[in-house]
């Protein structure tokens, strides 16, 4: 009998966080279906959640590829590559932006001896000095509400690796903004803003 209650008990948990993971997915769905933009930021919270595929492999690897408009093979990508294909939905192509800038400000980006259009702008640190340059360099706070769609968020997983990712208008049950980013194991829609250290806070438009 003990047997018996605790495989009923088992399966109504079970029932009731499927259920409960459905009814999420079910409110992340509405919100991202039912959101109008406002504005260019908005615009890019929706082009950014249109990227989302969990299965882009984490592929770090140097690739050479086209200048302008050039990106590695489409199944792959790091974290960066998220910021780059969501800005060339919005008809912003970053590659170039950064290539250019590389080659008129190289004080800018003093870790760079060689410019090269291939990775250069791949890089989180580059992105970073570059929308410090051009963009708004926003407060770092724990308040999520500080945090609007279409925002750019620098964390420093363990205080040395650098990681980098999109704010959404999706929000969470506990009203945390969703992120878009790709950390390993695809370009995901997470709910991780605050699980790491952000280094730095950005919104760029051209």
């Amino acid at each position: 009998m003990k047997t018996l209650f605790k495989t009923i008990s088992l399966f109504v948990l079970l029932t009731n966080c499927t259920t409960e993971a459905q009814n999420t997915k079910e409110k992340q769905k509405n919100q991202i279906t039912e959101f109008v933009s406002q504005n260019f930021y908005d615009s890019l919270s929706i082009a950014t959640l249109s990227i989302v595929d969990n299965d882009i492999v984490y592929t770090p690897d140097w690739v050479n590829i086209d200048y302008p408009m050039g990106d590695v093979p489409e199944m792959t990508g790091v974290c960066s590559d998220v910021i780059i294909r969501a800005y060339r939905k919005m008809g912003i192509d970053l590659q170039k932006e950064i290539h250019e800038d590389i080659l008129s400000n190289p004080s800018r980006y003093p870790n760079i001896d060689n410019p090269d259009h291939n990775i250069d702008h791949r890089r989180v640190p580059n992105l970073s000095r570059f929308f410090s340059e051009y963009g708004e360099l926003l407060e770092v706070s724990n308040n999520s509400e500080d945090y609007k769609a279409g925002d750019i968020v620098y964390w420093r997983l363990g205080g040395i690796t650098d990681h980098i990712g999109i704010v959404t208008h999706v929000k969470s049950e506990n009203g945390t903004p969703l992120m878009v980013h790709n950390i390993c194991c695809g370009q995901n829609l997470d709910d991780c803003l605050f699980d790491y250290d952000i280094y730095k806070h950005f919104r760029y438009k051209k």
